[in-house]
């Protein structure tokens, strides 16, 4: 039989109900589960977004229990995303695993895509539940998604809020989001990182360079991996990329969780 998924909502780190589905392995396998592994998306996504998905359902078809949710105020998760921040993002993350805990599947694996990718280093330095990282396509700085707040720079750097465009969506920010930027050191807890890291990157990425991903690796201490895949773009959406990112990331698991 194979996977299935199910609602997992919990309390996120600003009071707010977040939106989750927990993927468990199928009957087959399901006495047999290999850990757990939580998934944070990328900046303005969900946990709906197919990156999040496949990987989440290919974890469990591979033994796995894995999570994906959407941040606050995103996707079906309650909150106000104009009130979010790369800080905010840690705390959620933070509540997830500790939820896992909860919930009884233990110390886990973390995934994160793009931002979510460095709010899971950052999130990882502090969290010693987390066993094992793999961050996809993700910057060596928070500032990095600057650039996609360009048209609404000036008001947000005066301490305005303001209505930006990304990918064709209307998001409201408040001037503490990109203030909140400039507070992260991501290279930093990546180099404290006394865990397995993985960084994987595809080298065709337009929208977050291959070389933050050279220098994550190089920050990070042992033991340490750089996945560096030929194509896949940001979102490894083909199903060919798809595959070759999940392959990537079960064969890290399987010797680190």
């Amino acid at each position: 039989m194979s996977s299935t998924n199910e609602a997992f909502n919990f309390v996120g780190s600003q009071g707010t109900t977040l939106s989750g589905r927990l993927h468990r392995p199928g009957t087959e396998t399901a006495n047999a589960v290999k850990g757990s592994i939580l998934l944070a998306h990328c900046f303005t996504c969900s946990k709906d977004l197919h990156t999040m998905s496949r990987l989440a359902g290919g974890l469990a078809d591979a033994g796995y229990v894995a999570l994906r949710f959407d941040f606050t105020g995103l996707g079906q998760s309650d909150g106000n995303f104009a009130e979010t921040s790369v800080s905010a993002n840690v705390s959620d993350l933070t509540r997830a695993a500790a939820s896992l805990i909860e919930a009884g599947f233990g110390p886990c694996g973390l995934i994160g895509h793009s931002l979510g990718g460095a709010a899971a280093v950052l999130a990882a330095a502090r969290l010693k539940t987390v066993r094992s990282l793999v961050t996809i396509g993700a910057p060596a700085d928070t500032a990095h998604v600057r650039h996609l707040l360009s048209d609404s720079l000036s008001d947000l750097d005066a301490g305005r809020p303001a209505t930006v465009d990304i990918a064709g969506r209307r998001f409201d920010l408040e001037p503490g989001f990109v203030s909140d930027l400039g507070s992260h050191n991501v290279l930093t807890s990546a180099s404290e990182l006394d865990r397995p890291y993985c960084v994987v990157h595809a080298k065709d990425d337009a929208v977050v360079g291959f070389e933050n991903a050279v220098a994550l690796h190089d920050a990070a201490m042992a033991p340490k991996r750089l996945a560096a895949l030929d194509t896949g773009g940001h979102l490894f959406g083909g199903r060919e990329h798809a595959e070759e990112l999940l392959d990537t990331i079960v064969d890290w698991f399987g010797s680190t969780l």
